[in-house]
Formats: C-alpha cells, sequence, structure tokens
C-alpha cells in the first residue's frame, strides 16, 4: 500500500464563511480528500471548531495527520504508522 500525502485546505471546504448547520458535510469532504491510511495535512483559515472536528473525524482514517501554518510550521497531531 502506498502512502499519499494529502492536503486540506479547510478554507476550501466552506467558502465565505463556516456554519455550524453545514458541519457534517465538511466532514464528509474532508474524509473523501483524505482516502484511506494517508498522511494528511490540514492547513488554512478556518474555525478552531472546525479544525477539531475534522481531525477527530480522521482519526482512525489518517495514517498521520499534522496540522501546518505559515507560523507554526509542520506540527504532528497523531502518527499511527508502524513504521
Amino acid at each position: 500500500m502506498m502512502v499519499e500525502r494529502r492536503v486540506i485546505d479547510l478554507k476550501l471546504l466552506y467558502g465565505e464563511q463556516a456554519k455550524l448547520a453545514e458541519l457534517q458535510g465538511y466532514v464528509e469532504q474532508a474524509l473523501t480528500l483524505a482516502g484511506e491510511g494517508n498522511e494528511v495535512v490540514l492547513t488554512g483559515r478556518a474555525p478552531v471548531w472546525l479544525y477539531l472536528k475534522i481531525a477527530h473525524a480522521l482519526h482512525g482514517k489518517a495514517r498521520r495527520l499534522i496540522y501546518t501554518s505559515p507560523v507554526t510550521g509542520e506540527v504532528v497531531i497523531f502518527d499511527h504508522d508502524p513504521f
């Protein structure tokens, strides 16, 4: 199985303003973009609740989850790669 690096810009999921009423749709989009067993990088302007919900949804789906921004650089959120 080849592990891919998938970058998800959360701002692109919602456009102008993120809405709690559309949260499940954002989660579904992120899961589709992430695929199964890949290294996933979350980035982009988004409310903290959206980052938290997407990170929670990716647990068990992504092999490795990373947050990145110009200020922090890459921060590993979780890494379940046995190698």
